[in-house]
């Protein structure tokens, strides 16, 4: 009774290993093809221009302040530039994550595209398969 149920569970590992054997897998190096895109790069810059206009909202503070002698009008000069301040840096961080995930998902999809039509059953990321499957990451075509 022990030994069929020994066959019987070394059987079911030595045929998921040849199933496995048969798959089709591809790697992609995905810190590549966000340094490659051209999207990502567009962000990026239009990231640092607004990040630029944040800077200019503190040197305008700091400029009415050193202006400014009465104690009462330092702290609501203070309270209004930062207000706006993370106003305006709270609407950036959050454009700049809707904008990115909407990258981050075409990405996935034009990787999801290349899997299909070329009958890949399995995508990981280069970093995370030490060794082993076909590299695509330069057929995957990015803006």
């Amino acid at each position: 009774m022990k030994k069929s149920f020994l066959v019987l569970v070394l059987s079911f590992f030595l045929a998921g290993s040849y199933v496995q054997a048969e798959d089709s897998i591809a790697v992609v190096d995905l810190q590549k093809i966000v340094s490659n895109s051209s999207q990502v790069k567009l962000l990026k810059q239009e990231h640092e221009r607004k990040l630029d206009e944040l800077n200019k909202i503190i040197i305008n503070a700091r400029g009415e302040i050193a202006n400014e002698t009465d104690t009462n009008k330092i702290i609501k000069i203070e309270e209004k530039y930062t207000n706006e301040f993370n106003t305006k840096k709270a609407l950036l961080e959050k454009d700049y994550n809707t904008r990115l995930s909407a990258i981050e998902k075409s990405i996935i999809d034009e990787i999801a595209k290349k899997a299909k039509k070329d009958n890949y059953d399995y995508v990981f990321a280069k970093s995370v398969l030490l060794y082993g499957g076909k590299d695509i990451t330069n057929e995957i075509n990015i803006k």
